[in-house]
């Protein structure tokens, strides 16, 4: 591995360990393939080679991960080429389901982006709502909001289950 501009490499694997499992499952909430989890992966590993952020502890490591792991999903989904699905991975997508979600995770990756980020970050990765705040750049207040609206759709996603 070249050693990075502004990271050693004994720097970025360390990074790398500590963070990848969390920014695959980032990317796969967004990506629902693992395939394209994978790339994402790897292009926020790759922006961190390039970035010279330098991170005040793990946490900041972390959310800074997180968020261009964020980022970089939705920007695939803004460009017009990843809209389009051939007859060959639409096969493979159909039948692919590398993670073993349970019901209520299925349904939270469903929810609307700004929904679905904010309730996977709360409960899934324990970030109280300030700091989902600082991470995705919008007021605590914003994220709590998003909550709320993000438990009425899964409540009402659920209820429509037993009837």
């Amino acid at each position: 591995m070249q050693s990075s501009l502004f990271r050693t490499d004994e720097e970025l694997v360390r990074i790398y360990n500590r963070h990848v499992n969390t920014v695959y499952r980032i990317c796969f909430m967004f990506m629902k393939n693992r395939h394209n989890a994978e790339d994402m992966v790897q292009n926020t590993f790759v922006r961190l080679m390039k970035d010279k952020t330098v991170f005040q502890n793990e946490e900041h490591e972390k959310a800074w991960l997180i968020r261009t792991a964020t980022n970089l999903c939705k920007d695939y989904f803004r460009h017009w080429w990843s809209k389009t699905v051939s007859i060959n991975e639409a096969a493979e997508i159909s039948v692919e389901n590398p993670l073993n979600t349970d019901s209520v995770l299925e349904k939270v990756m469903a929810l609307p982006s700004k929904y679905k980020t904010a309730v996977y970050l709360y409960y899934y990765e324990g970030y109280s709502t300030v700091e989902i705040g600082e991470i995705l750049k919008k007021d605590p207040s914003t994220i709590r909001g998003y909550l709320h609206k993000g438990r009425k759709l899964l409540k009402m996603e659920m209820e429509g289950d037993f009837e």
